[in-house]
Formats: structure tokens, sequence, C-alpha cells
């Protein structure tokens, strides 16, 4: 009896039993992904790749007609008590759009350190599995804090308009930039306080070998394996960097913040190794999203600033938005593909030697 009041009781407009199926919820995902559908090491082709992706995509979309139809949206984080539910869900699909292109990045970055650590093809699903545990975790952190920040102090979302203009305008015009993991302080760091082995032997993270100062005795190393993960993790943090602002830019609701970024993520690790091996088929993707980032950016000034506090305009609807990133990122991933239709595919990750 004593469990009901804490289940009852509300944390960031939800009650806390709809936090914890929903995380038990994602829990089962996983399980089911790597205790039966995976459980064995073996390179995921990219058919079953698609297959994941689409079955991930279709708990996206199920999950948005449990927000129109179940959800009870909580109306201090809309701008209208009307069609609370339509709001809702439109800021769940927006989000959900936006988080998955502005992950889509991660897709290369990933293909970076799993070259940079010959990371065999049979053991990346391992590594990227235990990476969305640790997004699951980062990112509610970043989220919790984004929601007291920003439902405390509405004027942060200038910031965020400011950054999120600042972050399409570098895509747009910065050129790209290339990864340098050797100079990363954090592997550094931990290659200098861990043992670490030279190779990778097989899917374990850590391993027990013989101590370096020739005793004999048995102790643990780390695998360039806990390294690739290691440096999965920090870029998804790098990249939530720009995404929780974004996110918060679309819905101010921390529910469906969340729930928009994890189900994003999910199928960004799940499409991994289907798009792997056509990168080169989506090289104009980052045009349309560094626009959909300015969009966004500038949607904040218009509706907090302009509409709100100066009466100036009407308030921007949240489904203009929805639209306008659709139009936009399927706008250039169409582009991408015509004008890369004679590129043939290729692997940018191989197995080790």
């Amino acid at each position: 009896m004593d469990a009901l009041p804490f289940l009852t009781a509300v944390y960031a407009g939800q009650p806390i039993w709809l936090w914890l199926a929903f995380l038990s919820f994602i829990g089962f995902l996983l399980w089911l992904d790597l205790g039966v559908i995976n459980n064995k090491d073996g390179v995921v082709s990219a058919s079953k790749s698609a297959k994941m992706w689409a079955a991930f995509a279709s708990l996206a979309v199920a999950f948005g007609a449990y927000v129109y139809f179940v959800y009870e949206p909580d109306p201090k984080y809309y701008n209208s008590p009307d069609n609370l539910n339509q709001q809702a869900v439109i800021q769940y699909f927006t989000g959900y759009l936006l988080e998955t292109a502005l992950a889509f990045d991660n897709i290369f970055v990933i293909g970076m350190i799993f070259t940079f650590f010959a990371v065999p093809r049979e053991y990346q699903h391992r590594v990227l599995f235990w990476g969305i545990i640790g997004a699951i975790v980062f990112r509610a952190i970043f989220i919790s804090l984004g929601s007291a920040v920003v439902n405390e102090f509405t004027w942060v979302l200038y910031i965020f308009a400011a950054f999120l203009i600042f972050t399409g305008y570098k895509m747009l015009f910065g050129g790209d930039h290339e990864m340098k993991l050797e100079d990363n302080p954090v592997l550094k760091f931990i290659k200098k306080r861990m043992r670490v082995t030279e190779t990778i032997e097989n899917h374990n993270f850590f391993v027990k070998k013989p101590h370096p100062d020739g005793s004999g005795k048995l102790v643990l190393w780390a695998t360039p394996l806990f390294l690739a993960l290691m440096m999965v993790e920090i870029v998804d943090i790098i990249f939530a960097v720009d995404s929780v602002p974004a996110i918060f830019a679309v819905t101010r609701d921390p529910f469906i913040v969340y729930t928009s970024n994890i189900f994003a993520i999910l199928g960004l690790r799940s499409m991994y190794f289907m798009l792997a091996e056509a990168v080169e088929r989506f090289k104009y993707l980052k045009y349309g999203l560094s626009l959909v980032l300015v969009l966004i950016g500038c949607k904040i000034i218009w509706n907090f600033g302009l509409s709100k506090e100066l009466k100036m305009v009407p308030y921007m609807e949240p489904h203009w938005s929805l639209i306008a990133t659709l139009v936009l990122l399927g706008g250039s991933i169409g582009y991408s593909l015509w004008r890369t239709r004679k590129v043939a595919p290729k692997t940018d990750v191989k197995p080790a030697e």
C-alpha cells in the first residue's frame, strides 16, 4: 500500500507509474532485441536492419496513437487548453522526425569509431545495444534539467533559438569536419588509467589476462570494444547538446520530449546497418536539416517574442512545424537519392583482419 502514493505522484506533468511503464516497455524491447532476436554474434544484414527499423518505427507510430487517444497532457505545457491531445500528437511526431534527422549524423560518426577500433561487424550490434542503455540514461538527465530550466525560465528558449539558428548556419556553411579520435581527451584518459588489450578477442568489453608486471596474476583488462562503446556514448552526449534544445523548441512537455527522443534513438540504432552501406547516398541531408534548425529557432522568436510578448503576429500552430519538417527533410533525402543515384553503395565499416 505504501507504493501507491509514490506511483501516483506526479513528476514532470505525468504520474510516476506512467514513466515506469514506458521505461519497462523499452526495457522489454531491448531484452527482446539482444536476448531473443540477436542473442548470437553475427553480422546484421541491411535487410534485417530495415526490418528492425520498420518494427521500431511502427511502435513509434502506435505510441503516437496512444498520445492522441489515451494520453492526458498537462495543460501548463501547451499554448492553448483546447485540443490538447491533438497538440501533443503533432508535437510528438514533429519531435520524433526532428530527433531522427538530428541523430542521422551519428551513423557516420559511429562508422568512423568502428573503423578506428577495428570492430568486427559481428560485434557491432552489441556495442550499439549497450550504447542505447547509456543514451536512455543521459537523455533522461539532460531532458530533466532542460525541462526544469525551460519551464521555470521561459526566456531560456530565446537562447535555444539563437543556438539553433547558429547551429543551422554552421551546418549549412561551415563545411565538413573530421572527428580525430586519437586526440580525444576521454580516450587518452581511459588508456592512461586502465589496462587495455591490443586486439578484440571476443564480444566481451573486459577480459582477464595476466598482469603486465609478469607475476602471472590474472587481472581485468578493457578491450578496444569497451573503448568503442565509450566513444559511442560520448558522441551521443555531444549530439544531445543539439537535439535537446531543438526538441524543447518543439514542445515543452517533458514526457513527449523524452518518448520521442527514445523512439528516435531506437530507430537510429536499428537503421545503422541499413544506412552504413549507403552513407554517400544522403550527402545533401544536412542542408535540409540545417534549414529545419533555423526554422525552429525562428519559430521560437515568432511565437514567444513577436506573438505572445509583442502581439504583432498570429501564433504559429504546431502542425505547420510538422509540415515544414516533413517537406525539408523529405525533400533533402529525395534530392540526395536522386543526385547520387549512380553512386554504388559502399561499406565504410570493415571487420578487423
